[in-house]
């Protein structure tokens, strides 16, 4: 028999596999199913004609909206059914018909969203994707395997994102774009292929830095991408004239560490 917790609600028509755990207050709606490695924290909701298989996990108080398919094998044609996984963190939102998959053994077997995410319908998030907090991917996005998308990242309607690409913490990428080099940090980027068109900075005051460090992260753009100045030489600057802002120097060690390039 599955776990299910006394205080959890599972519609009749509804399909729990033995194995799986549900936790307290964890709602399953109508033709759900759920598979015998789910395991749905505290205050999960599953919506009619949701699909949770393979070894997933979803954290408290998460939403999985109707037809969603979560925990699907991977799209990687040297895939062999290895035992791989899928974690969601807490509060993250899952709207209809978004597919998300499992990791793969040489991607680290783990495919991982944080906490506070939303996810608008009929993206899709491949295999080994490693997405932070607070992150909002629009409707129809498209996340190649191996993807890195951080904290209070935006993706907007139709957003491609190539494989292994990396999009930095509180950028802003516009509807369309296909993105198939690093997105920097604290940037807005547009286009195919994806070039940079600026500094987010309507997204830095919403996430409430103070005027300092805003005004610190738009120097540091300036250096790296306005002054013509070469890579290495535009990153010594921002190190002698900036210091040690702890934004700036994720800026810089987010540039230092790119192997596809990164958007200009």
């Amino acid at each position: 028999m599955p776990t299910i917790h006394e205080r959890a609600v599972v519609h009749p028509s509804a399909c729990v596999e033995e194995g799986a755990s549900l936790a307290a207050d964890v709602v399953v709606g109508a033709f759900a199913f759920v598979g015998a490695e789910v395991e749905l924290e505290e205050g999960v909701e599953v919506g009619p004609h949701a699909s949770l298989i393979g070894r997933t996990r979803i954290g408290p108080h998460s939403q999985v909206f109707p037809h969603a398919c979560l925990g699907g094998a991977p799209q990687d044609r040297e895939f062999s059914g290895e035992s791989t996984r899928l974690e969601v963190g807490a509060r993250t939102v899952i709207r209809e018909h978004v597919t998300i998959n499992v990791g793969t053994p040489r991607g680290g077997g783990c495919t991982r969203l944080g906490e506070d995410n939303f996810v608008m319908n009929g993206a899709h998030i491949g295999h080994d994707c490693q997405i932070g907090d607070h992150t909002i991917i629009a409707s129809f996005c498209g996340l190649g395997g191996h993807t890195q998308v951080d904290d209070h990242a935006v993706l907007g309607a139709y957003t491609g994102l190539h494989q292994y690409a990396r999009v930095g913490e509180s950028v802003m990428v516009a509807g369309g774009a296909k993105v198939s080099q690093d997105v920097p940090p604290f940037t807005m980027v547009a286009g195919d292929r994806a070039r940079l068109v600026g500094l987010n900075s309507v997204g830095l005051r919403r996430r409430g830095f103070p005027a300092k460090t805003r005004s610190e992260i738009k120097h540091a753009f300036h250096l790296i991408f306005q002054s013509k100045l070469r890579l290495e030489e535009a990153l010594a600057r921002v190190d002698q004239e900036i210091g040690a802002a702890p934004e700036v120097e994720r800026l810089v060690s987010f540039l230092r560490k790119t192997e596809r390039g990164f958007c200009r």
